[in-house]
């Protein structure tokens, strides 16, 4: 196979697995206009059409998708056999793509970002914020952050943070117009702020569990959305109960009374944030660096250097004493 063949099949896949002209030339470092260029060369040399292109999307034709899923793990398998020979040097470098919730973002990449880039200036981090469940290996990423519940098969994990505990919240002012609920039932007569999955578009249940009995409530109200931006400033402004997660919004309106608890004793804990990543991937040197700044690792590592550093000076001082 020529370069340039090489060159088609790989922009073809890159825009197959990212479903977008543009998405795929970023990542490819290509502009749009030269990358279409590239997957009309492969179809006019192949004689067929590829893609079905609109304003608004691109998908795969027929023969497109059965091209597509026979050099797909071809090519992930050359990718992973360049990053198991870049492994073997001490050097992180390259685009590391990591598919994460929102929360995740807030709570655990954000706040290191200043410190990755300072330890890893090699590095390029291309963050995905997506609620949705995704193929993160078919979609060309390199890991995704989810809670632990929904993590894909194949898939190696690494737990980022401790089990969380789900809690119904609503503010004051709702609760004094409309009763406190004291067991799920009571929910039946209360306005409830739901939550829709991103992608597959399903409406989330509410599970309670106290003493080993479980119960499960499908949310009915006036607002429903797929955005913590929306559901939690509903619950602040008085629109109905509220059941997620609590994240840094909500505990914050809890300690400044602007939320309030209710059904504590039938809050169930659910698994924390994991990051995952395919076990039949070699594991990038970027990608193991950003695990270790997640953790705090390499703060730890810091802290065991400047302290082996401090006992060294110390070791010396002595001697000359």
């Amino acid at each position: 196979m020529r370069g340039s063949e090489f060159a088609e099949l790989k922009a073809f896949a890159a825009v197959v697995d990212r479903a977008s002209f543009a998405r795929a030339a970023d990542h490819l470092g290509l502009s749009r206009s030269a990358l279409s260029q590239i997957v009309r060369q492969l179809e006019a040399r192949l004689g067929v059409r590829l893609l079905n292109r609109t304003t608004r999307s691109v998908s795969p034709t027929e023969p497109g998708r059965r091209l597509h899923e026979r050099i797909a793990p071809m090519l992930r398998e050359m990718d992973d056999a360049v990053a198991q020979a870049v492994g073997t040097t001490t050097r992180t470098a390259g685009t590391l793509r990591i598919n994460t919730l929102g929360m995740a973002a807030r709570k655990l990449i954000a706040p290191r970002l200043g410190r990755f880039a300072q330890a890893h200036p090699d590095v390029v981090l291309d963050i995905v914020i997506d609620d949705g469940l995704r193929d993160i290996a078919g979609e060309g990423f390199d890991a995704g952050i989810r809670v632990g519940g929904r993590l894909q098969k194949d898939m190696i994990a690494v737990r980022l943070t401790p089990d969380v505990e789900l809690l119904a919240v609503a503010s004051p002012e709702y609760l004094a117009r409309h009763g406190e609920p004291k067991v799920p039932a009571d929910l039946q007569q209360h306005a409830c702020i739901g939550w829709r999955f991103p992608g597959s578009g399903k409406i989330a249940s509410w599970e309670f569990r106290r003493k080993g009995k479980s119960v499960e409530f499908v949310p009915e109200g006036k607002v429903l959305s797929n955005h913590q931006d929306i559901v939690v400033p509903a619950a602040l402004q008085g629109l109905g109960i509220l059941y997620a997660y609590n994240d840094d919004g909500i505990a914050e309106a809890l300690q400044d009374g602007r939320l309030k608890r209710v059904l504590a004793d039938w809050s169930p804990t659910v698994p924390g944030l994991f990051l995952y990543y395919s076990s039949r991937r070699y594991l990038l040197p970027a990608l193991r660096a950003f695990i270790d700044c997640l953790l705090d690792r390499d703060l730890g590592q810091d802290r065991d250097i400047q302290k082996q550093g401090a006992g060294a000076r110390t070791k010396r001082a002595g001697t000359k004493r």
